[in-house]
C-alpha cells in the first residue's frame, strides 16, 4: 500500500493555529492529563529509560516500554504504519518516534498527549503535536483518514467503548483505526498511578518525593476479541488483524455515520464517569 498521501479523499485537517502552536493547552487538562504530566512520566522521557509502571492499588504493575516509546520506529511500528491512509492522527503520540516516522512516508500527521513533556519531544524530533486529550476539541474532527492508538492507547479512559465512539466521530468517511490490544485475552477497567519503581506499596514506607504520581486515574486493558467484541457492536468492520514483535493490532473500518452521532461532549463524560473492574485481574 502507497503511504504517500492519497491526491483525493478527505480534505487534510487544518493547522494548528498560530495561537495554539504558542499555547497548545488552549483547553482545560483532564485529570489524567495532570497524572501523565507528573515527574515520573517527565523524567522517563527526558532521560529515555524507565523504569515506569502503572500500578494499581492492589500493588499490581503493567511495565511501560519507555526505552521503545523513545526509540525510532521499529518493525512492529512500521506494520501498522505502512497501512495508514491519508491523514494521520496519532492519539496518545508520546515521545513522538510514530509522527516523525508518518512524516517521513510522506503523511500528514499530529499527534496529541496530555503530557507536555512528549509533546515538546515530538516537536524537537520535527513532528506536529499539540497538548490536548482525545476527548478535547481537535483539528479536522470528521476528516482525518487514519487514527492511531498503539502503545496501550486503547486503555484511555478506562472506557474503550467510549473511546471508539470518539473516534469515530474524529475520522472522516471510511476512516481507518489502527490499535495495539493486549497481547493477552482479557478485559479489564481499573484505576492506576504512575509509578518509577520507587513507590511504596500498602503496608511498606512512603513513596519517595518523584517516585509517585499522585492521584489515580481509568485505565482499561482490552485483548484483540474484547475490542473486536467492542468495536462490532458499535458498527466497526474488521479491516485486517496481524500481530509483529510479540504485539498484536487490529485495524478496523469507521462506523456509518448515524452510528457514532453523539457528541463529543456525551464521549468524555462517559469516558471520565468511575472505572469498573470487568473481568478476573491477572495477577
Amino acid at each position: 500500500m502507497s503511504t504517500t498521501v492519497p491526491s483525493s479523499g478527505p480534505p487534510a485537517p487544518a493547522p494548528a493555529s498560530p495561537a495554539e502552536a504558542r499555547d497548545p493547552l488552549g483547553t482545560s487538562a483532564d485529570r489524567a492529563g495532570a497524572t501523565w504530566g507528573a515527574d515520573p512520566y517527565a523524567n522517563a522521557l527526558l532521560t529515555g529509560r524507565g523504569p515506569l509502571f502503572l500500578r494499581r492499588s492492589d500493588g499490581w504493575l503493567l511495565p511501560l516500554d519507555v526505552e521503545r516509546w523513545c526509540s525510532g520506529a521499529g518493525s512492529a511500528d512500521l506494520s501498522a504504519l505502512h497501512r495508514c491512509e491519508g491523514p494521520v492522527l496519532d492519539v496518545g503520540c508520546g515521545p513522538g518516534r510514530l509522527v516523525a516516522e508518518l512524516a517521513s512516508l510522506g503523511h500528514r500527521a499530529l499527534g496529541i498527549d496530555v503530557s507536555e513533556a512528549a509533546v515538546a519531544r515530538t516537536r524537537r524530533l520535527g513532528g506536529a503535536a499539540l497538548v490536548r486529550s482525545v476527548f478535547d476539541p481537535l483539528p479536522g474532527e470528521g476528516r482525518w483518514g487514519t487514527l492511531l492508538l498503539l502503545d496501550g492507547n486503547i486503555g484511555i479512559g478506562g472506557d474503550p467503548a467510549a473511546l471508539l465512539e470518539r473516534a469515530a466521530a474524529l475520522l472522516g468517511s471510511g476512516g481507518l483505526l489502527i490499535a495495539e490490544s493486549a497481547p493477552v485475552d482479557v478485559d479489564e477497567r481499573v484505576r492506576v498511578r504512575l509509578d518509577d519503581g520507587r513507590g511504596g506499596l500498602s503496608g511498606e514506607p512512603g513513596p519517595s518525593p518523584v517516585g509517585d504520581a499522585g492521584e489515580s486515574f481509568p485505565w482499561a486493558r482490552i485483548g484483540t476479541a474484547a475490542l473486536l467484541r467492542y468495536a462490532h457492536a458499535a458498527g466497526w468492520r474488521t479491516a485486517d488483524q496481524w500481530g509483529a514483535e510479540e504485539r498484536t493490532f487490529v485495524s478496523l473500518r469507521r462506523p456509518a455515520r448515524e452510528r457514532s452521532a453523539r457528541t463529543s461532549s456525551q464521549s468524555a463524560e462517559r469516558a471520565n464517569s468511575t472505572p469498573v473492574i470487568s473481568s478476573q485481574l491477572p495477577r
